[in-house]
């Protein structure tokens, strides 16, 4: 195993087969390595900065059934919301005057936001904040779509690829969505230009160690800008309520791996992290996360868009979530900057 550890180390790839290995086979010692690496490697490029994004969930409506999802479009037990063009802005007024230098417009995909619809938006931000980085985390959509609100101002997409194994999507996704076309979608945002991010869920139902080390060499080959992993937690309108959540040991050492194998890439500590462990967030960016993501959402609609249950910081203001996460930063010795914090590579 420590070969195997050294080889990651020496050459930021291993197999498939070594991936699966790693997984298996690994040990307190090894994991403890690879993390004083991953933590290396993320000081040497960002030093002790973290980024912050302002996340904007300006939609809870979806077309789309994911069998994971708690706003998937079967569940009829959601308070469905969409957020105004005025009321985005808002959000990003208020997100500038506390520091946040990249807005992340995140919803389900909503055909009423459609391309007229989002790149008015797209533009009226970019028009606005000339030194801002717009993100947008709107799920599948075409090339002219996407090229559309690429020239409106947007500059990186968030599209988590959610399984790099085509079986597990199937089992994850209804017929009507396709491994292929997901991939795809990646494939074309890179061309365009974007920043782009995938990722995965840790701990989804039917995933193995096989399963993770496709996602591994998928993260590997593709390099993308950003990868969002968290555990899966599970939602009670889904058929998988009764599923148990990802566990935070893999989660974190999932995250040390995906930073030796990519070292430049931005990887957050998410919201999820934070959600099933109270320390969860500080304990990613001490694995090599270097992202944080506080919610700039108006409140009185956060606990609408819960993708799973015992969602956290539902409630708290937009300046009062980004001093706490200041206060965390700070407490594992990292510093929350007021950057775009784009990729450095």
């Amino acid at each position: 195993m420590k070969d195997l550890v050294k080889k990651l180390i020496d050459t930021h790839s291993l197999s498939l087969l070594e991936y699966e290995k790693l997984l298996c086979d690994r040990n307190d010692e090894d994991m403890e390595v690879i993390k004083e690496e991953a933590v290396k490697l993320r000081k040497e490029i960002y030093g002790k900065k973290v980024y912050i994004r302002g996340l904007i969930e300006f939609t809870n409506y979806c077309k789309n059934n994911c069998y994971y999802c708690g706003i998937r479009c079967a569940n009829k037990n959601v308070e469905r919301y969409r957020l105004t063009e005025e009321e985005i802005l808002t959000c990003c007024d208020m997100g500038y005057n506390l520091g946040f230098r990249t807005f992340v417009l995140q919803g389900g995909e909503d055909p009423y936001f459609d391309d007229d619809r989002l790149t008015n938006i797209v533009r009226g931000i970019r028009e606005k904040y000339k030194d801002v980085a717009i993100t947008l985390s709107v799920g599948e959509r075409t090339k002219e779509s996407y090229e559309k609100l690429f020239e409106a101002g947007a500059n990186r997409y968030l599209l988590r690829h959610e399984t790099a194994d085509v079986e597990h999507y199937r089992k994850l996704h209804p017929e009507s969505m396709s491994y292929e076309n997901r991939i795809n979608c990646l494939k074309v945002l890179k061309d365009i230009g974007y920043q782009v991010g995938a990722g995965f869920m840790v701990g989804s139902p039917y995933q193995s160690n096989k399963t993770l080390a496709e996602d591994l060499k998928f993260i590997e080959e593709f390099k993308p800008d950003m990868c969002g992993i968290g555990p899966f937690i599970p939602h009670k309108d889904t058929i998988f309520k009764d599923e148990k959540a990802g566990g935070l040991e893999l989660t974190l050492f999932l995250l040390s791996v995906i930073r030796i194998i990519h070292p430049p890439v931005l990887l957050p500590a998410t919201t999820a992290l934070g959600t099933i462990d109270k320390k969860g967030r500080e304990k990613g960016i001490e694995a090599g996360a270097n992202v944080v993501m506080p919610n700039l959402s108006p409140v009185n609609v956060r606990d609408k868009y819960l993708l799973y249950d015992n969602k956290i910081c539902t409630g708290d203001e937009a300046a009062e979530c980004i001093n706490c996460m200041k206060r965390r930063m700070e407490s594992v010795g990292y510093e929350v900057v007021i950057d775009r914090g784009d990729i450095i590579k």
